[in-house]
């Protein structure tokens, strides 16, 4: 399985979520964290691993090996288990691996990989900027996890790339971090549901940071919140759309209203009366009618119509 998350504008903390998740994963899956951002890694100088073995390794064997089974060759083992893949900080370096990778002559050697056995590939593309070298992992991914501030600025440049974003994968998904906006005023605008809303946790962040090592906690809300994403995602790229096990409603801070899974819609507005001539239909409904939730489709996920205020402007007429 492929799961790429990444971020649009700003730093939401992709990598912190990304290993957070990583971490709350199964333990019987083989769990990497590969460390795809083209403005450079974070993992190595967090964890205090080295860059070789890593991305630049792997990326020149692959292209004279494809087998995809030597990407665990170039990977190192921090405490709990989990498996990252390093890169260079330098951002030149990086994408010149990441271009490297994406160009082996044996085609998508991560998508094979992350198809074989129990393998789990968590890959941290930074943020998406139009020709990212990290586009065609992302393109590929099983799940694609958008994480994104809710400042005006950071809303306005996830307005603007969903409908493109969302054609990439079957399964897009939205997080939401920072203190800007509510969640339900981010969902109404854009029109699309939120999987969950990361709270502050500076406990949980340090560990996730390196500062401390990685264990598994029970209590913290963003390891919490990272158990409860895993699992939706879990869930939704097996194939089946039931609930998970975990009391969502039991997150802290998180109302269960707010923490949804990927691939669906919020509820739409009632039918019309049978009195009352429907509106003629429209096409891509950004809403389904009532009575549970459905699949989301890429054209389901659009940037806010014309009949709803901006976001910026309603805050500022309160």
């Amino acid at each position: 399985m492929l799961i790429a998350l990444c971020s649009l504008k700003g730093s939401p903390g992709v990598t912190t979520i990304t290993v957070a998740v990583a971490a709350e994963w199964p333990r019987d899956a083989e769990r990497l964290v590969l460390d795809a951002d083209p403005a450079g890694g974070a993992l190595a100088l967090r964890f205090g691993l080295s860059v070789t073995p890593g991305l630049v390794s792997f990326a020149a064997a692959a292209r004279r090996n494809p087998d995809p089974a030597l990407l665990w060759n170039h990977t190192q083992t921090v405490s709990g288990g989990l498996r990252m893949l390093t890169a260079p900080s330098n951002g030149r370096h990086a994408q010149a691996a990441l271009r490297a990778l994406v160009a082996a002559s044996g085609g998508p050697v991560l998508e094979r990989a992350a198809r074989a056995g129990r393998a789990v590939l968590f890959v941290d593309c930074g943020r998406m900027d139009t020709g990212s070298a990290a586009e065609a992992i992302a393109r590929r991914a099983d799940a694609l996890v958008l994480v994104a501030g809710t400042e005006d600025d950071e809303l306005a440049a996830l307005a603007a790339r969903l409908p493109e974003l969302a054609a990439w994968t079957p399964r897009p998904a939205l997080v939401l971090s920072g203190q800007g906006y509510a969640t339900g005023e981010v969902e109404r605008e854009l029109g699309v549901p939120v999987l969950a809303r990361v709270p502050r946790d500076p406990a949980t962040a340090a560990t996730l940071a390196g500062r401390t090592p990685i264990r598994r906690r029970r209590a913290g809300g963003l390891t919490r919140v990272a158990a409860a994403i895993a699992r939706a995602l879990a869930t939704t790229t097996s194939g089946q759309h039931t609930s998970p096990p975990l009391p969502i409603g039991a997150i802290p801070g998180v109302p269960p209203q707010h923490l949804r899974y990927p691939g669906t819609l919020l509820p739409g507005p009632p039918h019309p009366a049978p009195s009352q001539p429907a509106s003629p239909a429209r096409p891509g409904p950004k809403n389904p009618p009532p009575g549970g939730n459905h699949p989301a489709t890429p054209s389901a996920i659009a940037a806010p119509g014309p009949e709803n205020t901006n976001l910026a402007e309603r805050r500022q007429q309160r």
